[in-house]
């Protein structure tokens, strides 16, 4: 339908960000690539999603009541086919009410966890539930931006990748200034890592892990981190499996613990044992 014929009340599209917008319809996404140039396209993210692909959006949640409700809603605001997939790890709070209201609607799938276990059991749940083709890790607070899967999960649709890491520490985009002395453990953490894998990572920690589904399907009866040792144990057997990695810079707005932060210094102390662990075992 051309935007002479489109009826006053139809409504459109931006075929850069899928918001509706108003007046005559923006040319699609393939005049837009042709106008471009494939390239110049691409550089900007412009690129083809085939139909068939279903992103499998996998949210660990732990007393996040205040802002389930949003995060959902930036999932749901990305256009590309996907399903969400949250995981309840024995919330304290009001997370299972906001939770046990969703669970009618057609493109969320819930489950609970009885007691609290932490982020790494609360991912292999909901691994062991996907039934996309790209799955992406997704922190239940609005530190991470959903609006950013476009760009992430692109070296994988285009063939060139297994896995993409967002990192926070190349990003053009705005970041909140928090924690210094996190800041350096968190660079610690990924040279040493990169050490022992010899991958060489800006941020092995980000929550942005976005894989094949093949990948998942083949590491996630291994895992055995239940917390935040979940990162170095997926980036140590990503790197064993020598599955072609890609780092793409995320933009990143940081909490601090008043407002619901939770990863300490003896997660720091895990995560540099789980590097050396799963360096040896797997």
């Amino acid at each position: 339908m051309t935007a002479e014929t489109r009826p006053d009340n139809a409504s459109a599209s931006c075929p850069l960000c899928g918001q509706a917008v108003a007046g005559d319809l923006p040319p699609g996404r393939e005049q837009l690539i042709q106008w471009l140039g494939r390239g110049v396209a691409r550089r900007l993210g412009l690129y083809r999603v085939p139909d068939d692909l279903l992103l499998s959006v996998v949210i660990p949640v732990y007393n996040e009541e205040k802002t389930l409700q949003e995060i959902v809603g930036r999932v749901r605001a990305v256009p590309i086919r996907k399903e969400i997939i949250l995981v309840d790890d024995g919330s304290s709070d009001g997370t299972w009410n906001v939770l046990s209201a969703m669970q009618d609607q057609p493109d969320v799938r819930v489950f609970r966890h009885d007691r609290n276990q932490g982020k790494g059991a609360a991912i292999r749940t909901g691994f062991q539930q996907v039934q996309g083709t790209v799955v992406v890790i997704q922190d239940a607070d609005l530190e991470y931006d959903p609006a950013e899967y476009p760009q992430l999960i692109q070296p994988i649709v285009e063939g060139l990748a297994d896995v993409v890491f967002g990192s926070r520490f190349v990003a053009d985009g705005p970041h909140r200034v928090l924690y210094f002395w996190h800041a350096v453990a968190n660079r610690l953490l990924t040279a040493l890592s990169n050490m022992f894998t010899g991958l060489n990572l800006t941020d092995m920690e980000t929550c942005y892990k976005l894989f094949r589904r093949e990948v998942v399907d083949e590491i996630t009866p291994t895992l055995k981190q239940n917390r935040f040792g979940i990162e170095p144990e997926l980036t140590a057997k990503v790197a064993r499996r020598r599955y072609r990695v890609y780092e793409l810079g995320i933009s990143y707005s940081g909490r601090t613990y008043e407002e619901g932060k939770k990863i300490g210094f003896r997660d720091a102390l895990k995560a540099f044992w789980c590097i050396i662990r799963y360096w040896k075992l797997d």
